[in-house]
């Protein structure tokens, strides 16, 4: 089975490497050859743990190509991915999908036997079905069906979640289309992973109602840790709690300064927009929308607050950039947020993060100091604010702050460090939701 993948970004190039080491014959494609010619040189355009080495080994195989030349790749292809961006439309918050569109628009002439498109990009319900309309009216002769298979692939975690995933969702409506979609992932058969076949709209629909709801249980627990500071309760204690109630779970009940990434602020919107535009009301994730933002632009207070209003002048070291450890992904990061609400109100900002260097750096004011490393960073500064929980800042212990660091306040957004280990060397250590 031959597999084309239009779009080399997070998505497509995690998919098509991941689908090589099956054993199939991918060709990722993208319309930006400066891209495709780092990648066919093994330079990698994002950072994923096990990504280099997966693709090396795949185009060193012969099973895994890269290409700007859409037409031979689709034509050959039994398997055509959609995986391009849907970024937030500017304006009014729906999912942009015009590379979708277009990608549906140019392919439909190279189709050739029977093929299935499937969309991979995270879609509102009811793009499947204009995909299909696209495709038909350039090309009435196709012999196609269309899918939708969303991905649920976690940053930093992209190759084991699509090696031993937890399920696979594929919307389609033709028996040829699922057997198709059933030899595609026959490897996860012997990992007995569940297979579940719905109709278009319901697939859809799935990848949205999942991360907004991990999105709801994130800021509930960024709710519950204020409310744990304003009572004197820890929220740790609190989350560990709830979580081993077995219908709630653990997972995302962890409190810090509120969700980015590429996936969560983006698919939230675009479904609070998608129930508004069928007169639904999901209030619960238009409350959730709202609040995010108002938490992260809040974390830069917290600061200001430790340092007793006292922020004019002061040096404070930022550690950690991207969104998230385990990845150089900016999008919605909350440092985005904290680090020029710090600077307006005075501060000199030095930062470091081990591998969002180079993308932080058009993202944020030019007076920004970026360090070599998390010592050069915290050396003299009045205070630190640790942000993104890569596992090096882990290693830093109580004493290294205090030798480095020119004042005492230590601000922990990810709740990283003990407080009382923390206090008692001397630090004025302030974190989300636990008592000092």
């Amino acid at each position: 089975m031959k597999i084309a993948i239009i779009g080399t970004g997070y998505v497509g190039l995690v998919s098509g490497a991941c689908f090589s080491e099956f054993g199939f014959h991918v060709t990722c494609l993208d319309n930006d050859a400066d891209k495709i010619a780092r990648l066919a040189a093994g330079v990698m355009p994002i950072y994923e743990p096990g990504l280099e080495d997966l693709v090396t080994r795949n185009v060193d195989a012969d099973r895994l190509h890269f290409s700007i030349d859409i037409g031979p790749a689709v034509a050959a292809a039994d398997v055509v991915f959609i995986a391009v961006g849907t970024p937030t439309r500017r304006g009014d918050g729906h999912a942009d999908l015009t590379y979708v569109y277009a990608v549906a628009e140019e392919i439909a002439s190279h189709l050739r036997g029977y093929t299935v498109v499937i969309t991979k990009s995270t879609v509102p319900v009811g793009t499947g079905r204009e995909v299909s309309a696209i495709i038909r009216k350039a090309n009435a002769d196709a012999d196609f069906d269309v899918a939708s298979n969303p991905e649920f692939l976690r940053e930093g975690a992209a190759i084991g979640d699509f090696m031993r995933p937890d399920r696979v969702v594929v919307g389609t409506e033709g028996d040829r289309a699922k057997d198709v979609l059933r030899a595609l992932y026959r490897p996860l058969f012997l990992i007995e992973t569940p297979i579940m076949f719905t109709g278009l709209e319901t697939s859809e629909l799935i990848k949205y109602a999942g991360n907004a709801f991990l999105a709801v249980k994130i800021s509930y627990i960024n709710q519950m840790a204020d409310l744990c500071e304003a009572v004197g309760a820890n929220v740790h204690d609190v989350a560990k709690g709830i979580g081993l109630d077995k219908r709630i779970g653990s997972k995302f009940l962890h409190p810090g300064p509120g969700y980015g990434g590429s996936c969560f602020p983006k698919d939230t919107l675009a479904l609070v927009r998608t129930a508004q535009a069928h007169d639904v009301r999901i209030g619960i994730v238009n409350e959730v929308v709202a609040y995010n933002d108002a938490r992260k632009q809040s974390m830069s207070r917290r600061v200001i607050k430790a340092l007793h209003g006292e922020v004019e002048g002061k040096s404070i070291a930022i550690l950690g950039l991207a969104f998230k450890p385990e990845t150089d992904d900016m999008r919605d990061s909350p440092s985005l947020d904290i680090i020029p609400h710090l600077l307006a109100a005075g501060a000199d900002i030095r930062a470091y993060d081990p591998k969002a260097m180079e993308e932080a750096k058009p993202l944020l004011p030019s007076s920004v100091h970026f360090a070599e490393n998390a010592e050069d960073c915290i050396a003299d500064a009045d205070a630190v604010v640790l942000v993104t929980e890569w596992n090096e800042f882990r290693a830093l212990t109580p004493k290294r702050y205090i030798t480095l660091l020119r004042g005492s306040v230590m601000v922990d957004l990810r709740n990283v460090y003990s407080p009382e280990e923390m206090t008692r060397s001397g630090l004025d250590y302030f974190s989300i939701g636990r008592p000092a």
